[in-house]
C-alpha cells in the first residue's frame, strides 16, 4: 500500500523553511511600518459634496452613515459627531486620539480614514466603506465559528495588534463588534476611540466589560498586555459563541475575570485550549504576547501551525466567509436602522461655543 505524501503548508514552497518565511514576514511588516498613511490634512470638500444615505451604526453622540462622493460616485463611510454631546460625555480626548491615531496608520487590517473636516454643530471623519458588515452579525448567524475560521481571524487580528504595537498603539476594544469584513471577507478593525498612543502604561478605565483585562479592572496601570488579553477573550467567543466571562451585572463580570476561571466547551481543540490558558493570564509579566519575542510568541504557538502569514498580508488566502453584495455602495450587511434625527439638520445654526475643543480636528 503506497503511502500517501504529508500535505504541505501552501507558502512551504515559497519559504522552504520557517527562518526564511520569519524573515520575509517581518521585512513585509517593516515595510507597512514605513508606508505613509491615506489621510489627507487639507481636504477641499464639505459635507455638501456627499449624497448622506443609509446609517450603519449608532451611538450616544453621533452616528455612521453610508456617503457617496458626488464627484466620482465613490462610497465611503461618514462619521458625524455631535460637539455638544461629545463634550457633555467628556470623550473629547478619546474623540481627538482616535483621529490622531487613524491619521498615522495604514495596514490591510484597519480601516483608513481619508480626511477629517467639521462645522459649527459637527464633526465628520471620512473613512473607508467596508461592504461586508460587522464580524459580530456573521458570528450570531452562525452561533459559533469553526477552529478554522476562527484561526483565520485571529491571525489577521495578530498582526494588526503586532503592527499597532509597534507604533505604541495599544487598541483597548477587540470585540466583533468592532470587527468588519471587507469585500473579500477579510479583517478590517474599526472604532478607534479607545485607541491611545502610550511610553509605557496609562491608567484610564475604558473598553468593554466582558473583554477587560484585569489589570484595568484593578486600575494597577496597563499596556500593550491588554490587547492579548482580549485576544483571547474574542477567540473563545468566536469558538463558543459567547465570551468567557459573563454575568447580568458588569460588577458580576468583574468579579468572574478576576477570579480567572475558565470553563472550556468540551469541542474545544486541546490547542487552542492551550494558547487561551497562555493568553488568559492575569498576572500580565507572564502572559503570550507580553513576553520577550512580543507577538511572534504567539504566531510561533501550535494553533497556528501552517498559518500562510504573508499569505494574509497579501490577501491572497481565501476568507472563509466572503460576504454577498450587488454593488459597492450595498448595505445588506449592515443592521437597518430607523432615521429617527438627523444630525445634520441643525447646520445653518451658528454654534461656536465649543470649537475651542476642536480646533485643528
Amino acid at each position: 500500500m503506497t503511502k500517501r505524501p504529508a500535505v504541505k503548508s501552501p507558502y512551504e514552497k515559497r519559504f522552504p523553511t520557517a527562518q526564511l518565511q520569519q524573515q520575509h514576514l517581518q521585512l513585509k511588516l517593516q515595510q507597512y511600518q514605513s508606508q505613509p498613511p491615506v489621510y489627507d490634512h487639507k481636504p477641499s470638500f464639505t459635507l455638501d459634496d456627499f449624497d448622506i444615505t443609509d446609517i450603519l451604526g449608532t451611538g450616544t453622540f453621533g452616528r455612521v452613515s453610508l456617503a457617496k462622493f458626488k464627484t466620482t460616485n465613490k462610497y465611503y463611510a461618514i462619521k458625524v459627531l455631535k460637539k455638544s454631546e461629545v463634550v457633555r460625555l467628556k470623550q473629547v480626548e478619546h474623540i481627538k486620539s482616535e483621529k490622531q491615531i487613524l491619521a498615522t496608520v495604514r495596514f490591510p487590517f484597519i480601516v483608513n480614514l481619508f480626511c477629517t473636516f467639521q462645522d459649527e454643530q459637527h464633526l465628520h471623519m471620512l473613512l473607508e466603506y467596508v461592504v461586508g458588515g460587522e464580524l459580530f452579525t456573521h458570528l450570531r448567524r452562525a452561533g459559533r465559528f469553526t477552529n478554522d475560521m476562527t484561526r483565520f481571524y485571529a491571525s489577521e487580528i495578530v498582526l494588526a495588534i503586532e503592527y499597532l504595537h509597534s507604533k505604541n498603539i495599544i487598541y483597548r476594544d477587540l470585540k466583533p463588534e468592532n470587527l468588519l469584513l471587507d469585500h473579500q471577507g477579510h479583517i478590517k478593525i474599526t472604532d478607534f476611540g479607545f485607541a491611545k498612543t502610550i511610553d509605557d502604561r496609562t491608567w484610564t478605565l475604558c473598553g468593554t466589560p466582558e473583554y477587560l483585562a484585569p489589570e484595568i479592572i484593578q486600575s494597577k496601570g496597563h499596556g500593550k498586555a491588554v490587547d492579548w488579553w482580549s485576544l483571547g477573550i474574542l477567540i473563545f467567543e468566536m469558538l463558543a459563541g459567547h465570551p468567557p466571562f459573563y454575568d447580568n451585572s458588569s460588577f458580576g463580570i468583574y468579579e468572574k475575570i478576576l477570579a480567572g476561571k475558565v470553563q472550556f466547551p468540551a469541542h474545544f481543540d486541546p490547542l487552542v485550549k492551550d494558547l487561551l490558558k497562555r493568553l488568559l493570564v492575569g498576572d500580565r509579566t507572564k502572559r503570550l504576547g507580553n513576553l520577550k519575542a512580543g507577538a511572534e510568541d504567539i504566531k510561533r504557538h501550535k494553533w497556528f501551525r501552517g498559518v500562510d502569514w504573508i499569505g494574509l498580508l497579501d490577501k491572497t488566502v481565501r476568507a472563509p466567509i466572503v460576504p454577498l453584495f450587488e454593488h459597492q455602495g450595498d448595505t445588506t450587511n449592515f443592521e437597518k436602522y430607523v432615521d429617527d434625527a438627523d444630525p445634520v439638520a441643525a447646520m445653518g445654526q451658528q454654534d461656536t461655543e465649543y470649537d475651542h475643543f476642536f480646533a485643528g480636528f
